[in-house]
């Protein structure tokens, strides 16, 4: 039952629904920025991960002209905010090495908030470069079994220095 009147049911669940797909749409719009901007040009075809973050737009329903202000703001043809990518390191709860990446349009503000929240959960943020020699970057490229047989895709991706190969059904 609706209680008085339906329409009022209809707009509160409308309204929290809007909220979350907003969120979601500003987090998407800040990636298509940054991928834009570091990857050196708008076009998708050229760079890898503004195809990955576009994907995924389009998979959350964002319209294209969206998509396409978002592009022009990241390669400086449109004015707006200015998001950079920032890495913080520290030690956690009982000396644990962790590395936070982030994305910031302020980076005062947030390294205020990540030394709170380390302090606040009994870690402490570290200089640059402190814990950043235990950890190794690694990528993960998924590829369609149909492109090569399984021992040739091993072969390449051994040469090309991984450390592994999944078959993960119709993808390695």
């Amino acid at each position: 039952m609706s209680g008085h009147s339906k329409w009022h049911t209809i707009k509160h669940k409308k309204g929290a629904l809007d909220a979350k797909r907003g969120k979601i749409f500003t987090k998407l719009i800040k990636e298509i920025t940054v991928a834009a901007r570091t990857g050196g040009s708008g076009d998708v075809d050229a760079n890898a991960r503004l195809r990955k973050v576009v994907g995924d737009a389009k998979a959350q329903n964002m319209p294209n002209d969206t998509i396409e202000r978002a592009i022009k703001r990241g390669t400086g043809e449109l004015e707006g905010v200015s998001y950079e990518e920032v890495m913080y390191e520290g030690y956690g709860p009982g000396g644990v090495a962790v590395m936070v990446e982030g994305l910031t349009d302020n980076r005062n503000r947030t390294v205020a908030e990540i030394r709170h929240i380390f302090s606040k959960n009994g870690g402490n943020m570290g200089e640059s470069g402190s814990v950043a020699w235990m950890f190794d970057k690694k990528g993960y490229i998924v590829v369609d079994k149909a492109a090569k047989s399984e021992d040739e895709l091993f072969e390449i991706a051994i040469e090309a220095g991984a450390d592994d190969l999944q078959d993960e059904g119709d993808v390695f």
